[in-house]
């Protein structure tokens, strides 16, 4: 991998991990799509660190928020009322919604490893990402803010959180409709959904940082990796904020027809 291609790549994971039009999905076509050679035991590392990257934007993004939640949760252990603060029960439904997709990653990590291979089927699974964002515009009624949810809507946008261990199905668009499908408006469930990643990406980096010790020529490989991580990470923070704004008047029926273009140009045409 190349310092040009890890730096491009960064761009797009920081573009795609929250805009819902899947970064996992984008980051096996664009290589595909531009014949790139890239070592297979350098795909899968680079693909999960670079999540890092993101990662370190939503916490920059949403460091009030996870501050907050940390300070409740010192405060609880000193003084067992402040355990029916708002953030305290935030902190437990991210950690409910975070379950299914650990627990499903763990069983079938060498399943979905193997998936990531498969150019034509991440392409039909962005066509599944288009569909889930089509239902969650049509079945939402959009009503509850985030500060509603309940222990069963975190539960159910866990489990749509498992779709997204598929490559092409956004982790963010499936959130999302998770969210939106058990009313929450779109801000609301969007927020939820990129606070929800902070426990996922950091779980999945610290077993790619295992992986990355086994990757040959390691040397070589660190600098193309910190180019990729922090044009992800510096790209990320700004497609958090544009799209918390455009979700406040606008519908996701433009990131599901961008999907299907995608989809049907790679599945007819390559």
């Amino acid at each position: 991998m190349t310092v040009l291609q890890a730096f491009l790549l960064g761009i797009v994971q920081g573009l795609t991990e929250f805009l819902p039009i899947s970064s996992s999905g984008h980051l096996v076509l664009v290589p595909y799509l531009f014949n790139w050679q890239i070592p297979e035991e350098q795909v899968f590392v680079f693909d999960v660190l670079v999540q890092v990257g993101t990662l370190i934007a939503v916490i920059a993004y949403f460091w009030g928020d996870l501050w907050g939640i940390v300070k409740a949760l010192f405060a609880a252990i000193q003084q067992p009322e402040a355990r029916k603060q708002p953030e305290i029960r935030l902190a437990w439904y991210l950690v409910l919604a975070t379950i299914p997709a650990v627990v499903f990653g763990f069983l079938f990590k060498d399943a979905i490893e193997a998936a990531f291979s498969s150019p034509r089927m991440t392409a039909a699974f962005l066509a599944l990402t288009a569909i889930l964002l089509l239902i969650a515009e049509w079945v939402g009624k959009r009503t509850k803010e985030l500060g509603e949810i309940k222990w069963l809507d975190a539960l159910w946008v866990g489990m749509a959180q498992v779709l997204s261990l598929l490559p092409g199905v956004s982790r963010s668009g499936a959130t999302i409709t998770g969210g939106m499908t058990r009313d929450l408006k779109r801000p609301s469930a969007a927020r939820f959904s990129f606070l929800m990643s902070v426990p996922v990406m950091l779980g999945a980096g610290a077993l790619a940082i295992l992986d990355l010790l086994d990757v040959p020529n390691l040397g070589e490989f660190l600098l193309p990796m910190a180019v990729g991580f922090i044009s992800a990470a510096v790209v990320g923070y700004f497609s958090i904020r544009w799209l918390l704004s455009y979700l406040t008047k606008n519908p996701l029926y433009y990131f599901s027809v961008y999907l299907i273009i995608l989809s049907t140009v790679v599945l007819v045409f390559k």
